[in-house]
């Protein structure tokens, strides 16, 4: 999924079906995060949303407790529990990471390192990225080579110090 276009309020990418105006579905990915964090705590997540504007985001999480006899009444105790998140924001850096095929379009001709399924890691340099699948890269004293993006993981600009 990629993120909000100008404002939060405009849903995008393959997650999203529009609900109300402020809020847009999330990656099932990221939902399941969220699931197993609420979970550890012995609840259930029954709702998540992000929306909100771009000068207030929101992120909504609501929490409930398994089925039982009697039902277990969510508090304010069990809200506090569950909402002891921190929220980090930084540049991506020197290294940044590569995560969506924008990123490997804008950084064409920029040597990376990146797990390869079948591979490992391995260095290379993003030769073109015909399309939505795949990348074209050239490893140091080979000819370039197709790979599906979706068999990469944690790639990154390489940087050397």
């Amino acid at each position: 999924m990629t993120p909000p276009g100008p404002g939060l309020n405009s849903p995008v990418g393959e997650a999203g079906e529009v609900g109300p105006a402020l809020f847009f579905m999330l990656s099932e990915s990221l939902v399941e995060s969220f699931r197993v964090r609420v979970q550890e705590r012995g609840l259930e997540l029954a709702d998540l949303r992000i929306g909100g504007t771009s000068n207030r985001p929101l992120v909504q999480v609501r929490i409930e407790w398994p089925p039982a006899d009697p039902p277990r009444p969510v508090t304010v105790a069990d809200c506090a529990a569950a909402s002891r998140y921190v929220l980090e924001v930084s540049s991506p850096g020197l290294e940044r990471p590569l995560r969506w095929h924008r990123h490997w379009v804008q950084f064409v001709g920029h040597e990376v390192q990146a797990t390869v399924a079948g591979l490992g890691r391995v260095r290379a340099r993003i030769v073109a990225v015909p399309d939505e699948e795949t990348v074209m890269l050239e490893r140091q004293g080979e000819a370039p080579r197709p790979y599906r993006l979706a068999a990469i993981r944690d790639a990154r600009l390489a940087v050397d110090w």
